[in-house]
């Protein structure tokens, strides 16, 4: 059938649908755009409501497994619907940033190990600023799009986020993993007032694979997909503010901020990873770190060293813990 001659596209000239095509945002423009400021992958959910979400947030929650992490108690309006955030959210965009680097420990005696992500420059800096430039790119084409934007630091459930918006399916060890990148990538999400079309749930693709779960030294992987934080390395060397028990000597495998064991085993890791092509995260001056030089260092030196670096999260006195333990651990062993 063909169009009638007073249908409203014949009221204009091409070069004027085209003008006002370009005013919409779509899926494509949001996808184009955010990698070509370094996000490697782009999904999209629908800003609904996080019940079952947040019901297993509880639960881990009345578990004590977030141990001294009390901040995750707090916001669970805002964790639960973003509309508490932003009242006009209809999207949620989340966006993946690889920082894979294929470089090895070398694992030598009185060195402390880094985890991966904390190699180089934080990676709060580097997003907050490409998610921001996203927004203000997405603004040019539609002055009345919004958005409010997240990196792990606020009240967002963000792998519930990036789950729903198609980036992967969580993994046993609780981390999102994606097809081409496997889980090193962090993660960004935008609330948003604009509609798009709406990615499908990844299937779970981990099947009856238990790498990470057995790899664990603590034995912090619950089988819920959850991590039991009193037992993981990662948070005992950032997070926790208190000592590290000595239950834990000898089964920390050098790490000193953070640890990776649970991703360097899983096999989608080891056979997709790709090299990081974010020039801001290719440069590794923290992969490993003396341990007695760790001990050594005064508040600022400590603030001067790292001040651009996530290990600042774990502070001077908790880097200094951390590295007093593994030394603590390799006399321990050598006795």
């Amino acid at each position: 059938m063909k169009n009638s001659r007073n249908s409203p596209e014949n009221n204009f000239t091409l070069s004027e649908l085209e003008k006002i095509q370009a005013t919409k945002i779509t899926n494509q423009k949001v996808n184009e755009l955010a990698k070509s400021l370094g996000f490697d992958i782009v999904g999209f959910a629908k800003a609904e409501i996080l019940s079952d979400d947040v019901k297993r947030l509880k639960k881990w929650l009345g578990n004590n497994l977030h141990a001294g992490m009390t901040y995750m108690e707090r916001n669970l309006e805002k964790r639960l619907d973003v509309k508490n955030i932003l009242p006009e959210a209809r999207s949620v965009i989340s966006l993946g940033m690889n920082y894979y680097l294929p470089e090895k420990f070398e694992n030598k005696k009185g060195t402390g190990k880094v985890s991966r992500y904390a190699w180089g420059k934080d990676y709060h800096l580097i997003i907050w600023e490409k998610s921001e430039e996203l927004i203000e790119n997405l603004k040019e084409i539609d002055s009345a799009f919004e958005a409010k934007a997240y990196v792990d630091t606020g009240p967002v459930l963000d792998r519930a986020w990036a789950a729903r918006a198609g980036l992967g399916w969580v993994g046993k060890n609780s981390n999102i993993i994606n097809r081409n990148f496997g889980s090193w990538f962090f993660i960004a999400n935008l609330i948003t007032n604009y509609d798009f079309e709406y990615a499908e749930i990844v299937p779970d693709l981990c099947g009856t694979c238990r790498a990470c779960v057995d790899a664990c030294p603590t034995q912090a992987i619950t089988p819920e997909r959850t991590v039991d934080s009193n037992k993981c390395i990662s948070y005992l060397t950032i997070e926790n503010k208190g000592e590290i028990n000595d239950e834990f000597k000898g089964k920390f495998n050098g790490w000193l901020f953070g640890c990776d064991i649970c991703q360097d085993v899983c096999p989608w890791n080891k056979k997709f990873a790709q090299t990081t092509r974010v020039r801001e995260l290719q440069n590794a001056p923290n992969k490993e770190l003396n341990l007695i030089e760790i001990t050594k260092l005064s508040n600022s030196q400590f603030n001067k060293k790292f001040y651009n670096s996530p290990i600042k999260r774990a502070r001077a006195k908790g880097l200094k813990r951390n590295a007093e333990f593994l030394l603590r651990s390799e006399t321990k062993e050598n006795s």
